[in-house]
């Protein structure tokens, strides 16, 4: 990520170079003005967003944008500012902003950076290919064109097919440095590139059937090509014509990965530090104990090639570590920056994330729930009678209790195939019990996103129906 020298400089290059400097002049000048502990992150980019719809375009957004964030530390008192105004007077500004800021608010025994001993090198980092120049180089042409091949491909696919919501294409590359008084300074670069298609299919009863599907990949070569993604959107599409409500009744449910990937969200948002020391969460002081079946082994893993949520280091300047969170159904450790760890007495786990305001968190970087052994068809058959369920709707979930209950629709599985489809039908259970009752897991997993599951199965849960 560094220019090694004896050439020409790249784009992406110099906005590392330029970001960089403006960083350590942010932070040598506030720490002039009173900061203990300053901390600069520097942001550049750029995004280009169109839509069509029936055919047509509709919408064309092109865009860059730079910014600053900036945290300090008076004694033991934080603030964090942000602007992006890079001008002279706009970085005054922030810098007075701050101080003010943190001269107002009230001291925190737990404020700090990192041990400075804690905070990697260059030298320590491992390139993770998140840069891709070729979606950089996307024209607004050729992202209409995408978008347009996607969504023809859903109305070519099935008569059926006769309207649309849309197709979406976007692309986006950007640079970050991150500066800080104790001693750090590094950067990241990435670019990201998706495509959604959403057909309408008219049903029985003049109700209208929408499906999607989507793709997305950090290299514009591994991009799933339009036209599959239009195809498999209208196929999904036309798959719900006909659903109908079951009646209330327990039985196994089967989470496809779209819908196993939402629930491991929900668990993710319950490890992260946080959650665990404002005790907004049904896993405080569960570490050591059963939190999910045998079968269930879940990994952060901020070293994934490629990947959605990869990173060298984390928001802090921390090398980025393979973090075991479950393995074996046992919760190994919960997902903490420096901040929470020091809350809760314990070590960082590498995992802070920086909000581009410059405050701090925890986060999660890939997270997975590691594949079983097999297929998504095998893990079907070998359900008599269950719901497969493919999307879901609402936000019911209590992280504090666990409890979990969510509008749902798929298919009805009978005899180990898929059979009708359903819709307008709620499932309900604890997520620790959900968790704990998985009974079978496949290896259809995929790293679209940074929280990724393969299919699983529920051995029983509460459907409330007609």
């Amino acid at each position: 990520r560094r220019h090694p020298g004896g050439g020409r400089m790249s784009r992406t290059e110099r906005d590392s170079a330029e970001l960089v400097e403006l960083g350590r002049s942010v932070v040598e000048r506030a720490r002039g003005a009173g900061a203990d502990v300053a901390e600069a992150s520097a942001h550049s980019g750029s995004h280009l967003s169109v839509k069509v719809r029936m055919r047509d375009p509709e919408l064309v957004e092109e865009a860059g944008s730079r910014a600053l964030g900036l945290r300090v530390m008076v004694g033991q008192r934080v603030a964090s500012t942000y602007t992006s105004d890079l001008s002279e007077a706009g970085r005054t500004l922030l810098i007075e902003d701050a101080i003010e800021l943190a001269k107002l608010s009230e001291p925190d025994e737990f404020a700090g950076p990192p041990d400075p001993s804690e905070l990697s090198a260059p030298s320590d980092w491992t390139d993770l290919d998140t840069f891709d120049d070729a979606i950089g180089a996307i024209r607004a042409e050729e992202a209409l064109e995408r978008a347009l091949v996607g969504e023809q491909a859903a109305f070519d696919w099935d008569p059926r097919i006769t309207n649309s919501e849309g197709a979406s294409f976007t692309r986006a590359r950007g640079a970050s440095e991150l500066v800080t008084s104790g001693g750090f300074a590094g950067g990241d670069t990435g670019t990201y590139a998706s495509i959604v298609v959403t057909p309408v299919a008219d049903d029985e009863g003049g109700k209208k059937r929408r499906g999607y599907h989507w793709a997305a990949s950090r290299h514009y070569e591994t991009l799933e090509a339009s036209r599959a993604v239009g195809e498999e959107a209208a196929r999904r599409t036309v798959a719900q014509l006909g659903a109908r409500k079951l009646k209330t009744q327990e039985l196994p449910v089967v989470f496809d990965k779209d819908a196993a990937r939402s629930i491991l969200g929900l668990f993710a948002g319950c490890v992260l530090g946080g959650s665990i020391w404002r005790k907004s969460s049904y896993l405080v002081d569960r570490v050591g104990s059963k939190v999910a079946s045998d079968l269930v082994t879940i990994v952060d893993d901020p070293f994934l090639l490629r990947g959605p949520g990869s990173r060298a280091f984390d928001g802090e300047g921390l090398l980025s570590r393979r973090n075991l969170v479950v393995q074996g159904g046992e919760l190994r450790t919960f997902l903490l920056d420096t901040y929470s760890a020091r809350k809760l007495g314990l070590r960082s786990t590498a995992s802070a994330s920086r909000s581009p305001s410059g405050g701090i968190s925890a986060s999660t970087s890939n997270l997975r729930l590691e594949p079983g052994p097999m297929s998504r068809e095998a893990l079907i058959a070998g359900t008599p009678h269950g719901l497969y369920v493919t999307g879901m709707m609402g936000f019911g979930f209590n992280s504090v209790t666990g409890d979990f209950s969510r509008g749902a629709s798929g298919f009805l599985i009978e005899n180990g195939e898929l059979g009708h489809p359903v819709s307008e039908v709620t499932i309900s259970l604890n997520l620790d019990q959900l968790l704990q009752r998985i009974d079978a897991v496949a290896d259809d997993v995929d790293h679209r996103t940074s929280i990724a599951s393969p299919t699983f199965r529920v051995s029983s849960m509460t459907l409330a129906g007609a």
